[in-house]
């Protein structure tokens, strides 16, 4: 595998959280996180996250323990973005902070660049 800058992070609520996910779903070793956008979504662009398996078209990236699998042509959206897991009263979930965002949705999944 060829090494390459670690195009985001996952804090270690979100690691904590993907790997319970992990467990519960007994995946395969094959398969990693997905990371990505596609279009739609409030703003122009909502988040992709979930386990699958490596595409001719992905780099893989290990974070914190984790195989991290991103379309090449997703990096330009995702560069220095942060993925947190909170798990407070009020909010429960994956949040996204994207510095690559113009305009973000008040669903925090959503966004443009």
């Amino acid at each position: 595998m060829d090494t390459l800058t670690i195009p985001i992070t996952l804090t270690e609520g979100a690691i904590k959280q993907l790997q319970r996910i992990r467990e519960e779903q007994n995946l395969p070793d094959d398969h990693g996180l997905r990371v990505g956008v596609k279009g739609g979504g409030c703003s122009g662009f909502t988040y992709i996250l979930g386990f699958d398996v490596k595409e001719e078209k992905d780099d893989e990236f290990e974070i914190n323990g984790m195989r991290v699998f991103m379309n090449k042509a997703h990096a330009i959206y995702l560069l220095g973005m942060e993925i947190d897991f909170l798990d407070g009263l009020n909010n429960r979930g994956f949040t996204f902070t994207n510095p690559n965002a113009t305009d973000t949705c008040g669903c925090g999944t959503s966004f443009s660049a």
